[in-house]
């Protein structure tokens, strides 16, 4: 708004500036014919005064004589000035001159030789008039029936620069008072809202956000204000509750699940317990996935500065003790601001899935200067292209089948990418194209900044 408004103000003072401009040249134009004209209309045998004085002494009479010739004022190299000349012939006629030939030119004082003349003879007052370094507007008119040329010279007037500088000064004041006090405003309401933004920023990323902000500025930012805190504090309210209720939900339900592992141990046909302990188990990781999506949005851990190498490392050490074919391919020593509990879930999650679909999983770990890149990839049937975004949405499965090896509640990637964004990063997924243009797999890519 700031930037707006100075603009505005700048492009009026120009647009200010340049009317002045134009007045000043009008006026300095019209004064100019009008001189021209006047020496040119009056008897030239008249003496003039000059009235200048030297230390109160009154100055010598002098002769504005102007210069009677038998040929045209214009010598050779001398530019024609039409605009003066059709405003001084409008002046001339104005005061009932027969115009007979009219010129009006520009020339250097220095070029001009009847200047030149005068100067010798009467040096004081003529350089007190024109300048040796500057210009001279000759008019030179011949009247109808007459066959003398009358020549009239006027000092051309320096650019005016007051007129600028006023503007200049003029500027300054607004700039300094409009602009100045806008800012003063401005900086009242946007403070609080800088506040306000910097506290929704952190609700719900950390654990506990302090007191609520104190409502300050204008009124309409202090309602919003305390309308904000109300609604935080209902919203906490509301993910106690949920949280309470989670873990009441969690404790409810695994405790009769423990009692059903013990109570199958009692079913003498061995392929029948193994089942029922399959869908014991995929109950169990069901309702931890669905706990843990439910609790990734409060952390109750802090972040902290965790070698990503190392951990990605440990993840591979655990599928290979297990006998998974898993393999870390590249992986660069990255610290990053983590919570390492929930990075190695999402990392587990993304592996499982890898050798879940394709029985093969590809890790590498990278850093592209602001952010480092965990990519795990398998060699399964991919995923239809039309399908990809929908695979990172809870309960959505690209194996239609609930059997032992690839069943699951469809919640690995959702969790995946709730742990990214925690991190204030993402998950993205993409098949990998083989060499007859078809999908050789999945890569899926964990980006997580270097800094927050």
């Amino acid at each position: 708004m700031l930037l707006s408004v100075a603009l505005a103000l700048l492009v009026a003072q120009v647009l200010s500036g340049v009317l002045l401009f134009r007045a000043e040249q009008r006026r300095l134009e019209s004064s100019l014919v009008s001189e021209l004209a006047f020496q040119l209309v009056r008897d030239p045998r008249v003496d003039v005064r000059d009235d200048t004085t030297r230390n109160g002494q009154r100055g010598e009479r002098r002769r504005l004589r102007i210069q009677r010739a038998l040929e045209s004022p214009v010598a050779r190299g001398d530019l024609r000035d039409p605009e003066r000349q059709s405003a001084l012939r409008d002046v001339l006629e104005a005061q009932g001159v027969d115009v007979g030939e009219l010129v009006v030119l520009t020339r250097e004082v220095s070029a001009d030789p009847y200047l030149r003349n005068r100067f010798r003879d009467a040096p004081r007052f003529f350089r007190e008039r024109f300048d040796p370094r500057g210009e001279v507007v000759l008019a030179g008119m011949k009247r109808a029936g007459s066959d003398q040329w009358l020549v009239a010279r006027v000092p051309l007037p320096p650019r005016n620069v007051r007129a600028f500088r006023g503007v200049i000064f003029q500027t300054l004041i607004l700039y300094i008072v409009l602009v100045g006090g806008l800012a003063l405003l401005l900086r009242r309401i946007t403070r609080p809202l800088a506040a306000l933004t910097r506290r929704v920023e952190q609700f719900g990323g950390v654990p506990d956000t302090g007191e609520p902000i104190e409502p300050s500025g204008p009124a309409d930012t202090r309602r919003l204000i305390a309308a904000h805190n109300a609604m935080e504090a209902r919203i906490a309210a509301l993910l106690d509750e949920k949280d309470v209720m989670l873990g009441a939900i969690g404790h409810d339900l695994k405790t009769p699940l423990t009692a059903l592992r013990v109570r199958i141990e009692s079913v003498e046909d061995e392929a029948e317990r193994a089942r029922m302990a399959a869908t014991i188990e995929d109950i169990t990781g069901s309702l931890d996935d669905i706990l843990s999506l439910a609790r990734v949005g409060r952390p109750s851990d802090p972040l902290e500065r965790t070698d990503l190498a190392a951990l990605v490392a440990s993840v591979v050490e655990e599928y290979e003790d297990m006998g998974e074919d898993v393999v870390l391919d590249e992986a660069e020593r990255i610290a990053v601001p983590l919570r390492a509990t929930w990075m190695r879930r999402a990392i587990r999650n993304l592996v499982g899935n890898a050798l879940r679909y394709g029985e093969k999983a590809r890790i590498s770990l990278t850093n592209d200067g602001t952010e480092a890149i965990v990519r795990i990839a398998d060699e399964g049937p991919g995923i239809p292209e039309d399908q990809i975004a929908s695979m990172l949405e809870p309960f959505t499965r690209g194996e239609s089948s609930r059997s032992r090896e690839t069943g699951g509640a469809g919640l690995g990637l959702t969790l995946a990418r709730a742990i990214a964004e925690q991190h204030g990063g993402t998950l993205s997924l993409a098949n990998r194209i083989g060499a007859d243009g078809g999908a050789k797999g999945l890569i899926a890519e964990l980006r997580i900044p270097l800094a927050r």
